[in-house]
Order: structure tokens, then C-alpha cells, then sequence
């Protein structure tokens, strides 16, 4: 129950930096509208480990859910916890909230037709996530790059949500002890994770990783109301058009 509690504290304190207003109410922490995270155990990992859900239309069967886990580093459980947690938050909760705001503050936009992006999807990738020591050359790296069309065409059949789909980045570690990883909707794929793992990103002597979330949505304006209240300003503008640049935020552990 413990770990719960401190999970769900963290998601509330992380989304206000986003601006929403949590509250944890049984086993889910719920939000504005229909939405609500929910937290989900796996057996056998503990620590840092957590399983996130960002429901976007709860009491409302065969809505989507946006799942993802993370792990955080710290010298306690309970750090380990509120770091996964803030990680969790800077990527997939920032693109998921850039999704239904459409304002291009939380992520970036790539439209379907986008050399960028992926074809018949909208894309919208949250700020990327690069900690460890020394992790500047790939923090600099990841601003520089677009992963997603290195991967487009492998994840495609990967997409089994008709509605949304979640891809996640995993990448980095030093020479000699290395990790890319590609997981779509949770699920490792082999292929693109071989993708990412041929890409130059810069492997020094010492641990550094980069996490990446992106979002693809059919129809990105078929979810708007989800929060309820009134649709954002600018949000018909930055459906219209890609934001321009890599948004990126670091988060280190040193």
C-alpha cells in the first residue's frame, strides 16, 4: 500500500507542473473530465519500477489508455519512486497533455504527411528525458535528431490500436554495456530497437541514457473533450501545422 501511495502522490504533484489538478481516489488517481491515471504492478519488480495508464475516457469502456513504465534512480524506494514518476511525467503524461491541449507548450506536432512523422498518424512527441553523468553529448545529440522516421516504417505493423498508440525510446549506457530499446504500447520490437541501436548517438565511458516518448493518434481531434471545459487558444492553429524544433528537457542523476 505504501508504494501505491507514494506513486500516487508523485502523479499528483507531477501533473500540476502541468498545469492539471489530480487527486487519488481508490486504486487511480483521477483527473479533469474522464481522465485518470492508473497504476499498475507488474510481479516480481519492485524498487523504482512503476506502470503508468493516462485513461482518457474512464467509465467509458474500450477507451484508450496510454500505458508506459519507467524507473527511477535514487538512494531510497521512495526516491526511486517520485523519480520514475517525474520521468514518467516530463515524456509521456507531457505528450499525452500536449495531445489534447494541441498548443505545442508540452511537445511537439508531426503531421501525417511529414518526411518527419508517420504516414496516416499524428504525431506528437513529448520532451525528451537525459540523465546519467556527463550525459551532455547525448542530450545535445537527441536535440539534433528525429528518431521516429529511423523506426517509422517497422512500429506500422506494431500499431494495433486503432485509435492510439504509444512508442517508446530507450537508448544509451557507455561503450561495452549498451541499450536501445523500441517498445510499442509496452511491447519490445525487435526490429526498430536494431534501428536504434545502428544510430550514431555518442557512447562515452560513462552511464548516460535518453528516454523518448511519442504518440500517435488517428485523430488527434477526436479526443478533445476528454478533460471537458472549453478547448484551449491556439489549439486549431497547432492542429494545422507541425511545431518546429526537438523540444527537450533535461533530467539528470548524478
Amino acid at each position: 500500500m505504501r508504494r501505491l501511495q507514494v506513486i500516487q502522490r508523485s502523479v499528483v504533484r507531477e501533473m500540476a507542473c502541468l498545469g492539471r489538478e489530480f487527486q487519488a481516489e481508490g486504486d487511480i488517481v483521477r483527473g479533469p473530465g474522464t481522465t485518470a491515471v492508473a497504476v499498475r504492478e507488474h510481479v516480481g519488480q519492485g524498487g523504482g519500477h512503476v506502470d503508468l495508464g493516462y485513461v482518457l475516457r474512464i467509465g467509458m469502456g474500450g477507451g484508450p489508455v496510454v500505458w508506459d513504465c519507467a524507473v527511477g534512480l535514487g538512494r531510497t524506494e521512495e526516491e526511486q519512486l517520485q523519480n520514475a514518476v517525474r520521468m514518467w511525467r516530463t515524456t509521456t503524461a507531457s505528450a499525452v497533455v500536449e495531445m489534447l491541449e494541441r498548443r505545442g507548450v508540452h511537445g511537439d506536432h508531426v503531421l501525417p504527411g511529414s518526411a518527419a512523422g508517420v504516414a496516416g498518424w499524428h504525431a506528437v512527441q513529448g520532451p525528451a528525458c537525459v540523465f546519467g553523468f556527463r550525459s551532455g553529448p547525448l542530450g545535445d545529440w537527441v536535440a539534433d535528431h528525429q528518431l521516429l522516421p529511423t523506426v517509422a516504417e517497422l512500429v506500422v505493423p506494431h500499431l494495433n490500436d486503432p485509435v492510439l498508440n504509444g512508442v517508446k525510446f530507450f537508448f544509451g549506457g557507455r561503450v561495452g554495456d549498451e541499450v536501445a530499446e523500441v517498445r510499442v504500447n509496452g511491447e519490445p520490437v525487435a526490429a526498430a530497437s536494431a534501428a536504434l541501436r545502428r544510430l550514431s548517438w555518442p557512447r562515452g565511458e560513462r552511464l548516460a541514457w535518453a528516454r523518448c516518448f511519442v504518440l500517435l493518434a488517428a485523430d488527434p481531434l477526436g479526443l478533445r473533450g476528454a478533460e471537458g471545459g472549453v478547448e484551449p487558444a491556439g489549439a486549431a492553429m497547432v492542429g494545422r501545422r507541425a511545431a518546429a524544433g526537438a523540444l527537450l528537457r533535461r533530467w539528470r542523476e548524478r
